[in-house]
């Protein structure tokens, strides 16, 4: 069994790809996973989608053939040709997969070097896969120990030292456009974790915040928490006219702001449109100021730079614990193997004593010291190969020795 990863982010793909590319709500990740494991070829699958990522993660018995069930998958589901995607994606498969998986739970791969949302996505991607039975143990085993490695990029380095997201990154876009931000209305639309750390920082700043959500008592329940008001939804074709400020970071699949909502203004409005796909669509000039995800790369190169020494140990810290992952891996298998070659030594054992007793070589009240004997006579034979097995778990010759002995156990069956 393989691992495969194919991985569309800001790093090869536009925003316009991305929005094809997303699923926004649970029901839309299963119908997709569903896909994904009528391939004969894909076993267990895991399926990553935010704002700046879109991820298949699968364990696959037939790499070429997976990956050829993705691209079709993915190409029938966005309308993007299959040679557009096979052209964008970067596709990493066995150690080059678990190294990528490594490196995006340590937020190495992120737009902002050190966020800490993406460890959180991961987990959610995982659980609702695993949940629904989408994944098992050889998925579980990768995220588990990315997770695991991740913990130690953050304890061992500063890279997450002060948190940084692209809403924060947002943020602070907005503070080099105006000159004092305390006292102006500011709306956030949503009430995910992007909505939730916006409106912290436009609240510490001095900002008059206001939450406006489709439902109202989420947006109630994050106004208590950041200390803001509520608006409702339905007032949102006049607030978009009368904030100066505003920020939106919905899971809407389509556009919730358009030119028909939007009037003139005698003064400078400052959108920030946070959601994939998009939340803001218009095409007038009414001194309005909008940046989307992709507009924001200035600050993170600048954050890229800063955090460059602790990338470095991280990295090392990654490669690290890619070395353990594969280790323990092999350790795992060969017990799996070791623990069937005693099997099928028991029951050839229970075969012998049995045929033994039966032609009358050995007196039936002598059954149970027959059976004993045969047995110890094998475990002892198996004790110096079932030894060196293990201990060239974590060498060279652990992939020659387990393929030989499957091999063996398989043309026994």
């Amino acid at each position: 069994m393989h691992y495969l990863n194919i991985s569309f982010t800001h790093k090869n793909s536009t925003m316009q790809i991305r929005e094809k590319l997303s699923h926004k709500d649970d029901d839309d990740k299963k119908k997709c996973l569903e896909r994904l494991l009528s391939s004969t070829h894909i076993s267990e699958a895991i399926l990553i989608s935010t704002c700046n990522r879109m991820e298949v993660l699968c364990n696959c018995s037939d790499i070429p053939g997976a990956t050829e069930h993705i691209f079709n998958m993915l190409s029938n589901r966005s309308g993007i040709s299959i040679e557009e995607l096979e052209g964008r994606a970067d596709v990493f498969d066995d150690s080059s997969a678990i190294h990528h998986l490594f490196s995006v739970a340590a937020s190495l791969d992120s737009m902002v070097i050190g966020e800490t949302q993406i460890v959180g996505q991961l987990k959610d991607a995982f659980r609702l896969s695993y949940d629904n039975q989408f994944c098992s143990k050889k998925l579980a085993r990768a995220m588990k120990s990315a997770f695991k490695c991740a913990a130690k990029v953050r304890n061992s380095t500063d890279i997450s030292s002060k948190p940084v997201s692209m809403a924060s990154v947002a943020v602070a876009k907005l503070k080099s456009l105006v000159d004092d931000i305390s006292g102006k209305k500011a709306l956030v639309i949503g009430t995910g974790e992007m909505s939730e750390i916006t409106a912290k920082h436009l609240v510490n700043a001095g900002a008059d915040v206001y939450i406006m959500n489709r439902t109202k008592h989420k947006a109630e329940a994050l106004a208590l928490e950041c200390k803001c008001k509520v608006i409702n939804f339905e007032e949102l074709a006049s607030a978009v006219n009368d904030f100066e400020i505003l920020f939106t970071a919905t899971s809407s699949s389509e556009p919730i702001i358009t030119d028909s909502i939007i009037n003139a203004r005698d003064f400078d409005r400052y959108w920030f449109d946070l959601a994939l796909p998009r939340d803001i669509n218009y095409n007038k000039g009414e001194r309005i100021h909008l940046y989307v995800i992709d507009d924001l790369k200035i600050i993170v190169d600048e954050n890229m730079s800063s955090r460059e020494h602790a990338s470095r140990v991280a990295h090392g810290i990654i490669g690290r614990g890619i070395v353990e992952f594969f280790e323990w891996l092999n350790t795992q298998d060969t017990e799996q193997i070791i623990k069937e070659i005693y099997q099928r030594a028991n029951i050839a054992a229970k075969e012998e004593s049995t045929r033994a007793i039966k032609n009358g070589y050995i007196p039936k009240e002598y059954e149970e010291e027959a059976l004993k004997l045969c047995e110890q006579t094998l475990k002892r034979f198996l004790h110096n190969m079932t030894a060196s097995m293990r201990n060239s778990s974590q060498d060279a010759q652990t992939e020659l020795l387990s393929g030989a002995m499957s091999a063996i156990i398989k043309e026994n069956n």
